[in-house]
């Protein structure tokens, strides 16, 4: 087991209904096959991340594939990096297991493991449901639960992500892949928002540990059936400052045309900043 206990750091040992440690600190295993690996005091809420009817409308238009050549792009990047078998993946922030499952079900022969974590508890109850290929859990991407040097790599989408727990939990020559919005993602979508919609590059990370080394940009058409594109308004940071009006010209649209633009990085864990 790889993980490690949030309270004290100490490995974590399987037991049949969870986990525990040295000191006694234990977690539960939801009948769903997940770890809550998230204590109370870590909780900035109640229930923080994603509600029930947040996860399920971006499952819907996630499976509705307008994402897919950007998840493919990301697994393509993520094995031309880490080429070999019985690797070990973290999908940070992996809400309901969209991107998750596709690693693992690409890299089975392989045998890769992929792990998935979100602070969501009920974005991660479905992912272990639906995906029982993959290892899921609860817990902050601030305080990642994995031991030291125990993963080979780690897949960020739009996710935030302690940069001195990732130098601690990757290996050493593991990597970093992240997917970030281009300059002109869902520009139509901010056009009938802000006046003047600007085009923002996204820098590359200045990563402790890591070595910048790959970068590209994948951009596309994509056409939004009307409650699509609503549903896509409201995965976005900007859904709150649309007009009602915006969102029942989005609703009530039969093909919205948008923009998909990405920039995907690789960053390369120094093998000399490890002991």
């Amino acid at each position: 087991m790889i993980y490690r206990c949030p309270l004290c750091q100490q490995p974590l040992q399987a037991r049949s209904r969870g986990a525990y440690c040295a000191n006694n600190h234990q977690f539960d295993r939801a009948k769903e096959g997940y770890l809550n690996l998230l204590p109370v005091q870590f909780k900035r809420s109640k229930d923080p991340g994603d509600n029930k009817a947040m996860t399920q409308a971006r499952r819907a238009f996630l499976n509705a594939g307008h994402y897919a050549p950007m998840r493919q792009a990301m697994i393509d990047a993520l094995t031309q990096a880490l080429d070999g078998e019985h690797k070990t993946i973290l999908d940070v922030g992996c809400g309901e297991g969209y991107y998750t499952h596709a690693i693992a079900d690409q890299t089975a022969a392989q045998q890769w493991s992929v792990h998935g974590l979100d602070i969501a508890k009920v974005a991660v109850r479905y992912a272990a449901k639906w995906y029982p290929q993959c290892q899921f859990s609860v817990a902050s991407s601030q305080r990642l639960p994995f031991a030291d040097n125990s993963l080979d790599g780690v897949v960020r989408i739009y996710a935030p992500c302690n940069g001195e727990e990732l130098d601690r939990v990757i290996k050493p020559g593991g990597v970093v892949v992240t997917v970030t919005p281009g300059p002109r993602h869902l520009f139509q979508l901010k056009a009938g928002i802000y006046q003047e919609v600007r085009l923002h590059e996204t820098p590359p990370e200045s990563l402790s540990g890591f070595q910048l080394e790959s970068e590209h940009s994948l951009h596309y058409p994509m056409t939004l059936a009307g409650e699509q594109a609503l549903t896509l308004l409201q995965m976005t940071p900007f859904a709150w400052r649309a007009s009602d009006e915006w969102r029942d010209t989005l609703a009530n649209s039969e093909a919205f045309e948008c923009d998909a633009d990405f920039t995907l990085r690789v960053y390369r864990h120094h093998a000399a900043e490890q002991s």
